[in-house]
């Protein structure tokens, strides 16, 4: 017979099942998952998140690495640990976790061993030319991992917005191509996971920092993206965003604090006013409302200010650049991050790697506004960076803009000069990123009306004007688009089976892509060679009558490149240049092979950029 159900057995039977769930323990994250030993800062704060963690008590099996600080937080189930990592060396160690003295859960942490030399790491300079790749558009290596079950969007080619299946083994399988066509850095659009319900493929919207989207393959894979591309004298540089994270993070589930995001409690969208961050005259709330704004709804706005937001995002950084051996860190629209913390930030790396050049996203085409940011400029509330290095936006506007137009006394390819002429508002305009397109605006070849002869004279500036150059994948064979972001990102050809159009191969190119491909690598496996441009000043002059005349000098090795932007033959007498010429007698241009003799005129061919090695 059953028992009777009576309401004192209901109660009973309730209050052994809060018990149970009180009193009820697990470790779901613990982050960073493993460090190194002999950093200049020999602290680690680690992020333990599990069931009702902060009612144990953690404590150290190892003499050598002591707990300093144990905090818990608003969340019960989060608890941050400070470490001494008092001997500073490798070492395993078990972190027990204890409830009355008695040991509830244990966890096996590691401090690995740096490689030799892993302060001073190769970095990317002037000697570099990027290849921007997003990785869901440029090769599906791996069709086993287009769908990933406990992922939310699932493979769709058809949807120019949607995932088409590219992944990092697509990419180590085209290293040799990216190496043929002279590049030596890649960088990838973000690659961590993104567990976003759509829109998912770009990698903006963070939902794992410390691992890669498995449709794009794993964090091993991505190791070995990174020996395989160094074996070819290829670097890596991670894209990273600090400003925000994907709405489908794990986090969003269980917020560590009350604070853990700005308007954690209402969505309020940024005002993508870049100026109010710089403006002497605009109140706090609309400074605040820029860097303290969502970037879309489903962006969730990270709270830099809190100390645990900000220690955790500094270690991941250093995370990546120590896992994957990266040359370079690329960081996504850094004036909305709150910029004390980036100071901190910045300096945090810089301490760890001095000689290391990693670089922002400043989308403004300012230079002032620009120059705010890089480490060593002079800012007029004294701002303190320490990033080496920003993309220059500025001279990419000018670049277009004064190929475009006609000139005039402030038009044209004046444009190009103007924007250098701002040079001294910069610590270092050597080190900023420069280039004719990227990931987030129309391609080079629309930009310049589908004019060849524009699209290869925006190549040749960006190659051997000041700066480290970047060029966009499928911009080598001067890939059309429109604005919109699906199809300006679309598929590289060949990077699919069945696709009819193969840039890898060679197979089905068109005479205008062939002819762009062409020239552009005979372009950048020229630049490997040349110490003028890897080490060379910028000498310029002002523009006259649309021809625009620039050097790079180091010691003995001189180029120059002269810069035609009429719709007509030119004669261009070299009196003017005779200061920088000096005692060199020929130049040889380094596509042609043609001689030309620097005593007499130049003949120009319109719309076209002259690149003359000097002898």
């Amino acid at each position: 017979m059953l028992k009777e159900i009576t309401t004192k057995n209901i109660l009973i039977l309730f209050f052994t099942l809060i018990v149970s769930k009180a009193f009820s323990y697990n470790i779901k994250h613990v982050e960073p998952p493993f460090w190194w030993a002999d950093f200049n800062h020999n602290k680690l704060q680690l992020m333990i998140h599990g069931e009702n963690i902060s009612q144990l008590n953690p404590k150290v099996s190892y003499k050598g690495i002591k707990i300093q600080k144990v905090h818990k937080v608003d969340s019960p189930n989060y608890l941050f640990l400070d470490l001494l990592l008092k001997k500073n060396k490798p070492k395993k160690f078990t972190i027990n976790f204890y409830k009355n003295k008695k040991i509830i859960l244990k966890h096996d942490y590691e401090i690995l061993k740096r490689k030799t030399g892993a302060e001073n790491r190769e970095t990317i300079s002037g000697k570099d030319v990027i290849y921007l790749i997003t990785p869901d558009r440029y090769a599906n290596g791996d069709e086993q991992n287009d769908e990933v079950k406990s992922l939310l969007e699932k493979y769709n080619r058809a949807n120019k917005d949607g995932r088409h299946g590219g992944d990092i083994q697509g990419i180590i399988d085209n290293l040799d191509y990216i190496e043929e066509m002279g590049f030596t850095q890649i960088w990838l659009n973000p690659v961590l996971e993104n567990n976003q319900a759509d829109y998912s493929y770009h990698g903006y919207s963070t939902t794992d920092y410390y691992n890669i989207d498995a449709r794009f393959g794993s964090n091993k894979l991505y190791l070995e993206l990174s020996r395989e591309a160094k074996k070819r004298g290829v670097g890596l540089i991670k894209d990273l965003v600090l400003n925000h994270i994907g709405s489908g993070h794990w986090w969003m589930k269980d917020l560590p604090t009350n604070d853990w995001l700005n308007y954690q409690n209402k969505y309020v969208q940024t005002n993508h006013i870049h100026e109010t961050v710089y403006d002497p005259h605009v109140p706090k709330s609309q400074k605040d409302l820029f860097t303290d704004g969502w970037f879309v709804e489903s962006m969730p706005d990270l709270n830099q200010k809190n100390p645990f937001v900000a220690i955790y995002l500094e270690q991941v950084a250093i995370w990546w650049i120590e896992f994957a051996d990266l040359t370079s860190l690329r960081i996504d629209t850094y004036p909305y991050v709150d910029k004390n913390f980036t100071s901190q930030w910045s300096k945090r790396i810089v301490d760890e790697y001095p000689n290391y050049i990693f670089f922002g996203e400043t989308w403004i085409n300012e230079p002032t506004m620009v120059a705010y940011w890089q480490k060593g400029s002079k800012t007029y509330d004294n701002y303190q960076s320490y990033i080496p290095s920003m993309k220059d936006f500025p001279l990419q506007k000018s670049l277009i803009t004064g190929l475009l137009s006609k000139d005039s006394w402030d038009g044209g390819i004046g444009n190009i000069y103007r924007t250098l002429a701002n040079d001294f508002q910069y610590a270092n305009p050597y080190n900023l990123i420069v280039f004719a397109d990227n990931h987030d605006m129309q391609r080079t070849f629309s930009l310049l009306n589908e004019r060849l002869d524009l699209h290869k004279m925006a190549l040749s500036f960006i190659a051997t004007t000041r700066g480290i150059p970047q060029v966009y994948a499928g911009t080598e064979i001067a890939m059309p688009s429109t604005e919109n972001h699906g199809e300006l990102r679309k598929d590289f050809p060949g990077g699919w089976i069945g696709d009819k159009v193969n840039v890898f191969d060679n197979i089905g190119l068109s005479s205008t892509q062939i002819e762009a491909k062409s020239f552009l690598k005979q372009l950048l496996n020229w630049r490997k060679s040349s110490k003028a441009i890897a080490n060379g000043k910028l000498i310029h002059y002002p523009v006259i009558n649309g021809i625009y005349v620039y050097f790079r000098v180091y010691q003995r090795d001189k180029l120059m490149v002269v810069m035609n932007n009429k719709e007509n033959e030119e004669i261009l007498n070299l009196d003017m240049f005779r200061e920088t010429i000096a005692n060199k007698n020929k130049g040889i241009d380094v596509i042609s092979g043609e001689y030309f003799d620097l005593s007499k005129e130049i003949n120009l061919t319109p719309k076209t950029a002259l690149i003359l090695e000097l002898e």
